[in-house]
């Protein structure tokens, strides 16, 4: 069933949910999610249909909204925000009956080898996701996606920053989805609050680690599970063979890619002293051939999202003790503009600049003489989100991968590991609790039900269970539960008979050589 399409205006202002209607909602979506319509298998499908068309019908609004709200291009928008979701909404689409199929398992105890072991894909309940603004389409709506191939129901509270996305999305919801299962709330610190003090059975979390401290403070009084996406100090690090003129426009796009505002941005990079005056040059010439002499009047160059913000990146560049500014540092603060900021020799406990992430347009530049010094420096931090690494040797890559702790890892680009949706997303520590997108959004947002399923005869293999025990039962509990001396011999020692079979193999290979010869 299609919808009919419908002319609609991107709103200039973001409606507040009243606090006295959230418990309304949050009570209709329960009640309605208990009938059991949220698991039916067409009304998941019905409803990963509207989603997709909510924002394929209006994209071009979409884009328009995004615009307004932080000068978003049409390339940035459709790569970070409307792609991201439609192509979430097609994967379901056509996996979900798959993804949601009980997994039987071999039974492993004796007792229970001719009975069945399933795991069955439950959904959790209502679920709460609070979004994120830098991405205000792709970071509640890609979530929401999951949770609706799960069979949950949900309540969305969308970002009160990115004003003109969230009043569209808030607009066209009704007019697509279900509201008696998913309904949207509105609204800043207040409305969140209220919010929390309902029980839900899964909270998703986009945003910063000290929102995220209050999220889990709220939901330990319910027990209530939770999936935190948050960011860190994401660093690039690179080697002495790396290809300057490349790395500099791969390092330029993670870090200038909407204006810096990614929790997977470079936060900033780590370069051998040899290298940096060739690798300032080629991001200088990078930021000129993208963005003009003057990158405030390029339509590529977006804008911070809000004048709160603008104030936050500038008063960590004003604090700063080390470093000079190289590339950029023009601003407008009614605008919203800070241009794309280079700033070389930063001291690596610089006060400013390396004591959080900075989440905008300014690109801090330590050196190093040896990729040991390099990874020990990183090291002294919480988990970043991402380790960049670019290196063409595998020696050095792997010095990086293997010694740094990250939530994810992507050698020589920038930000692709987080569009590709077949690799789990999410932090580690400081970074982030749990992982999301494609399969592991499904798996998120479900509860793996064992089941197991015998039937009512061989009750006499069951006798040894029962009281009154006695050595004879004993051994027979004995044979049913543990492993035969021989089997365990196996396991233990395979690896060295395996090696001692190949030992003697080799031996047998060079006597018979040396025969033939």
């Amino acid at each position: 069933m299609a919808v009919a399409r419908f002319t609609v205006e991107v709103p200039e202002t973001l409606e507040y949910t009243s606090l006295d209607t959230i418990e309304d909602s949050v009570s209709v979506v329960r009640n309605n999610y208990i009938t059991g319509r949220p698991r039916n298998m067409y009304w998941r499908k019905f409803q990963l249909h509207r989603l997709h068309q909510l924002v394929k019908d209006h994209e071009e609004k979409f884009y328009e909204a995004l615009a307004k709200d932080m000068g978003k291009s049409r390339h940035e928008a459709l790569m970070g925000d409307i792609s991201p979701l439609l192509e979430e909404c097609l994967y379901f689409l056509d996996n979900i009956e798959k993804l949601a199929k009980d997994e039987k398992v071999q039974p492993r105890q004796i007792t229970n080898r001719f009975d069945q072991c399933i795991i069955r894909k439950d959904p959790l309940g209502v679920v709460l996701i609070l979004g994120c603004w830098n991405y205000p389409v792709q970071l509640p709506l890609v979530p929401l996606a999951g949770a609706i191939a799960a069979g949950n129901a949900a309540i969305i509270k969308l970002s009160e920053t990115a004003v003109h996305t969230s009043a569209l999305i808030t607009k066209l919801f009704p007019k697509y989805m279900d509201i008696s299962c998913y309904r949207i709330v509105n609204g800043g610190v207040p409305e969140t609050t209220a919010l929390l003090e309902y029980k839900f059975d899964h909270i998703f979390y986009t945003g910063s680690s000290t929102v995220a401290k209050i999220i889990m403070t709220a939901a330990a009084k319910h027990l209530t599970p939770v999936t935190l996406e948050l960011g860190g100090k994401s660093p690039a690090v690179i080697t002495a063979d790396a290809n300057i003129k490349t790395v500099a426009n791969r390092v330029a796009f993670g870090k200038f890619f909407n204006t810096g505002q990614s929790c997977v941005g470079v936060d900033y990079v780590l370069i051998p002293k040899n290298k940096l005056e060739p690798f300032v040059d080629a991001l200088r010439k990078t930021i000129t051939d993208w963005f003009g002499a003057n990158p405030k009047e390029s339509k590529d160059y977006g804008r911070i999202v809000s004048v709160r913000h603008f104030d936050r990146i500038m008063d960590l560049l004003d604090r700063r003790q080390s470093g000079s500014i190289v590339i950029g540092g023009d601003t407008d603060r009614e605008a919203r503009y800070i241009a794309p900021t280079v700033v070389t020799n930063v001291s690596f406990n610089d006060p400013g600049l390396m004591t959080e992430e900075i989440f905008g347009p300014i690109l801090p530049i330590v050196t190093y003489n040896e990729l040991e010094d390099a990874v020990a420096m990183i090291k002294r931090q919480e988990p970043p989100l991402t380790v960049y690494v670019f290196a063409n040797k595998k020696e050095d890559q792997r010095k990086v991968i293997d010694y740094l702790p990250s939530g994810g890892v992507c050698v020589n680009d920038t930000l692709m590991q987080f569009a590709e949706f077949s690799l789990p997303f999410g932090g580690v520590g400081n970074s982030g609790l749990g992982k999301y997108h494609g399969k592991r959004s499904y798996e998120l947002f479900t509860h793996e039900r064992s089941m197991l399923i015998k039937k009512q005869r061989f009750e006499f293999l069951m006798r040894a269970r029962y009281p009154p025990y006695s050595a004879h039962t004993l051994k027979l509990l004995r044979a049913s539960l543990l492993s035969s001396s021989l089997t365990t011999n196996r396991i233990i020692y395979k690896r060295g008979i395996k090696n001692t079979f190949i030992f003697f193999l080799v031996i047998l290979f060079f006597y018979i050589r040396k025969r033939l010869l």
